[in-house]
């Protein structure tokens, strides 16, 4: 068992004028992600800085504030951090190895002393003096070689799943580009129509119903405004119940096939975001911030729909009809008169068949993700707590 503060040194470098020293990356507390090793974004010392804390390859980042975030860095560049960023790096690398430092800055252990070293109300924050406190196992040096290679391999692994999907992402974009983009192009030749959505709908957009919280914990499934981001359908599973009669539950009703539209966000790029309905086992209602869309699927594919109005040229649309006060809105007109290029339904199936698929390899990806993680993490705390991770 070793103190952090006899194996390890807070370094505390400092360089006020970066772009006189060919420094090109300055490195803010929220450039780093929470979980990730690797710094993917920066500014540069052309737009300013205040900053002046120097970090150099091999060094170890951990952010003091807020210290939840679990922010932790593996320098793998010179730079310029935030004052709100530590510098580690080991006193004798024959004693502690510097690919290894990161990781023991991310088991539980750390992150919990960390936290339990913190203060402030608001902006929580650790220091140096009370992390040099913190005690842990140190393996020999040669364990601590093949630990190193274990834990990089893993990260290794997660970060070539996170570049798949990068590389899906812009299949599914070049996909849209092909299809909706054509569709567009021989929409203004007149070779195909170019129809306003509210043309195509089999009833008008509606509105979501109003409750207030007393109101909710009980009663009808409600799909939220959260419920509709970060997939292109949205489940039941994590719906909230809300009471309702038989005259909303018909008003309000979000059925199998439905387009949901958001109308109102506090961020701006959350404005108009699309979500279609699957088949539900009961019935489930959407709440004011939302509007809902019916296809007639005789004319329009439901998945086409909400494909296209997901995609750069629907969300252009969308965003050019948007208006910001106290939060950004899109009201029902300005949703009816959104342009959409009319293939036959086949060539919409096609495209969405398509974009499902693109999307389906996202969320396989996605999965091996997460697995990625837990293992990583498993292995953090097994190996670096002097236990057996869970392979």
């Amino acid at each position: 068992m070793v103190r952090f503060g006899d194996v390890v040194k807070n370094v505390n470098s400092v360089e006020r004028g970066p772009e006189a020293a060919g420094i090109e990356r300055i490195v803010g507390l929220d450039h780093l992600d929470p979980g990730n090793l690797h710094i993917r974004r920066w500014d540069t010392p052309g737009k300013g800085t205040s900053f002046t804390r120097k970090f150099t390859p091999g060094q170890t980042l951990f952010g003091k504030r807020r210290a939840y975030q679990r922010k932790v860095a593996y320098a793998e560049f010179e730079g310029i951090c935030s004052g709100d960023i530590l510098t580690f790096e080991p006193k004798d690398k024959n004693t502690l190895l510097p690919e290894l430092l990161s990781f023991i800055c991310q088991t539980n252990a750390f992150f919990e002393h960390a936290l339990g070293t913190s203060a402030g109300s608001l902006s929580p924050r650790t220091n140096w003096g009370a992390l040099s406190e913190f005690e842990f196992a140190l393996p020999p040096i040669e364990e601590q070689k093949c630990i190193a290679e274990i834990l990089w391999a893993t990260d290794e692994v997660e970060k070539q799943y996170h570049e798949a999907i990068g590389g899906l992402r812009e299949t599914a974009l070049a996909v849209q580009n092909e299809c909706f983009g054509s569709y567009l192009k021989r929409g203004k030749q007149g070779l195909i129509p170019v129809v306003k959505l509210g043309s195509v709908l089999e009833q008008p957009i509606v509105n979501g119903i109003f409750r207030t919280r007393d109101q909710y914990g009980r009663g009808t499934l409600l799909v939220n405004v959260t419920d509709i981001y970060g997939s292109f359908r949205v489940g039941p599973n994590t719906l909230e119940r809300v009471e309702t009669d038989a005259r909303e539950r018909t008003t309000f009703s979000a059925i199998p096939g439905d387009v949901i539209f958001n109308r109102s966000s506090l961020v701006f790029d959350g404005i108009g975001k699309a979500c279609l309905v699957p088949e539900w086992d009961e019935p489930v209602v959407f709440e004011c911030h939302l509007m809902r869309a019916r296809p007639d699927a005789r004319r329009i594919d439901p998945r086409y729909l909400c494909r296209y109005s997901l995609s750069p040229f629907g969300r252009r649309y969308l965003f050019s009809r948007a208006q910001t006060t106290t939060m950004t809105t899109i009201n029902q007109g300005d949703l009816g008169e959104m342009p959409i290029p009319l293939p036959t339904l086949d060539q919409q199936a096609s495209a969405a068949d398509r974009l499902d698929s693109v999307d389906a390899s996202i969320e396989d990806m996605e999965t091996h993700v997460q697995r990625a993680v837990m293992l990583r993490n498993d292995l953090i705390n097994g190996l670096l707590a002097g236990g057996n991770a869970h392979v």
